[in-house]
């Protein structure tokens, strides 16, 4: 744990994590490419945990303090490609971050 960081934050965010786990890969089963309509009713907090549950299933290295104590370092194949639908949904993802302020 890194200085200032304290175990309430980091047992914070794990309850988030576990708050959000029923949420977590609905891209996967209910976007499309034109649809945005779940995502308009999510949180910024369920928004960044659902984008970055997709990169955590493809293993992708993570750096942020905040990702690592969610998801663990990842660092496993395949290192964070994916095919085209899912950076698609990552997309959609960040942009209405984005619009939300987030």
């Amino acid at each position: 744990m890194r200085s200032g960081t304290s175990g309430l934050q980091v047992a914070t965010v794990a309850a988030i994590a576990m708050a959000f786990a029923s949420v977590s890969f609905l891209s996967m089963d209910s976007a499309r490419a034109g649809d945005d309509g779940p995502y308009y009713e999510m949180s910024c907090s369920q928004l960044w945990y659902e984008r970055n549950a997709i990169f955590a299933q493809r293993g992708h290295c993570f750096k942020t303090q905040r990702a690592i104590s969610v998801f663990g370092r990842g660092c496993r194949p395949p290192y964070g490609r994916m095919p085209q639908r899912l950076k698609s949904i990552v997309r959609k993802l960040r942009r209405i971050e984005r619009q939300k302020g987030c």
